[in-house]
């Protein structure tokens, strides 16, 4: 288990965001993958111009699937996505231990509802003295920068 020590410090929001932006390539690349293995079945029936609304439900859950896979498995995992390793972040617990699966999927959609309500909980890591967003909170999470 990780333990929270002096060679971790608070990220601040602008690093965290420069590593959601580098997080976007390798979203892109399994977005694409994820879209290739749900439209080849249906071959020739499926039109571009004019989808069925059952199929582009069906591909837009499939994207949707992929990207909170992605950051799920790469916090429970490794405690860092592609974009946060790049930026020397890492997501802990409270307690300092990689976060857990329901901890994780929780942080993820409570980042959507708080990035789709312009942000708010984001720039709530501006006033916190931990630095945590409003999801890092809610979840007991704490985003470090490692040294």
């Amino acid at each position: 288990m990780d333990t929270v020590n002096d060679s971790m410090i608070a990220a601040p929001l602008w690093r965290r965001l420069a590593a959601l932006v580098y997080d976007v390539f390798p979203l892109i690349a399994l977005w694409m993958i994820a879209a290739l293995l749900y439209l080849l079945p249906m071959g020739e029936h499926y039109n571009p111009q004019h989808p069925h609304w059952a199929a582009r439900l069906g591909l837009q859950s499939a994207l949707f699937t992929v990207t909170a896979a992605y950051f799920v498995v790469s916090w429970t995992r490794v405690g860092a996505t592609i974009g946060m390793r790049a930026w020397r972040l890492k997501l802990v617990g409270e307690d300092g231990a990689k976060p857990g699966t329901m901890q994780s999927l929780a942080r993820f959609f409570l980042a959507l509802v708080s990035f789709a309500i312009v942000g708010v909980g984001f720039w709530w890591a501006l006033f916190d003295a931990r630095k945590r967003t409003l999801h890092d909170r809610v979840c007991g999470t704490v985003m470090v920068r490692m040294r």
